[in-house]
């Protein structure tokens, strides 16, 4: 991580923060986080971002002390961006990295870190998802939904990265990504209530409806229906799309073309949104 952050617009130094402004995050892990991508100094659909961000906030507010509501707008997150960027010849204005916003004890932060070191290599080879963790989920259960408290439950599972299915015998997602698969023609995810997170990514296809002429849409993934997908990605704002080259253990090569597709559209629609 760069060591140049900004709490509640100010720009600061990592290591100048004082441990006790960040007690009810740090300590009890009271608070939540969006995850975006910046490409050459601007940040990709950055009012999604802060519309997701603000209605865990307004779904919890006994339990997050939230910073004030002019924070959260994306003028002046886009202006602490700048100033960050500007301030520090490391990131420089057309950086290209990975942002976060972390929303608790009544202030933003904002940090910065480099791209992933295996992103490049993912797009060009995909990965394998081999297991399935059943029971990883109660369908209809909340928590999920919101970025941080399903961190939290994902976090061991993320090196293996299985395939996370509820109660019911439903495919749900990733850890930390969505999920979504080539079925009937169609390009489907699951459903919230599955449950899975809200990602940035997979709303921006679902607004889309389409990718070319493959339809978008949510419905239900029961696990016995995995051996029909033609391809299968998992979605997430950092590296946008990833193509599953095999699906518990059987060979899916269309998945990198889709994947290859799904990128270009999301970035179509990213210069579109601003």
């Amino acid at each position: 991580m760069f060591s140049t952050v900004a709490v509640n617009g100010e720009v600061r130094r990592w290591e100048d923060l004082p441990l006790h402004d960040f007690a009810q995050g740090f300590f009890f892990g009271a608070g939540f986080f969006t995850t975006f991508r910046v490409d050459d100094g601007a940040p990709l659909f950055l009012a999604r971002h802060l519309r997701r961000l603000t209605e865990s906030l307004a779904a919890f507010p006994e339990a997050v002390r939230a910073p004030p509501s002019e924070l959260l707008h994306v003028d002046a997150v886009r202006a602490s961006l700048r100033r960050c960027l500007e301030s520090d010849s490391a990131l420089g204005s057309r950086f290209t990295g990975i942002g976060k916003l972390t929303a608790s004890d009544g202030r933003l932060l904002l940090t910065f870190r480099p791209p992933a070191p295996d992103a490049e290599r993912l797009q060009r080879e995909g990965r394998a998802v081999d297991t399935v963790e059943a029971n990883a989920y109660r369908h209809g259960e909340p928590l999920p939904n919101h970025k941080g408290l399903s961190y939290f439950r994902q976090f061991s599972l993320m090196q293996r990265l299985p395939l996370l299915a509820n109660d019911a015998g439903h495919a749900c997602e990733l850890p930390t990504a969505n999920l979504f698969m080539l079925l009937d023609g169609a390009l489907v995810t699951p459903p919230l209530d599955a449950p899975c997170l809200p990602g940035i990514i997979r709303a921006v296809l679902l607004d889309a409806g389409h990718i070319d002429d493959m339809p978008v849409r949510e419905d239900v993934i029961p696990l016995t229906r995995l051996s029909d997908a033609r391809a299968c990605v998992f979605t997430n704002s950092a590296v946008l799309a990833t193509g599953v080259t095999k699906l518990l253990g059987r060979a899916l090569p269309d998945s990198l073309s889709l994947a290859a597709r799904i990128r270009e559209h999301v970035l179509a629609m990213a210069s579109r949104e601003g």
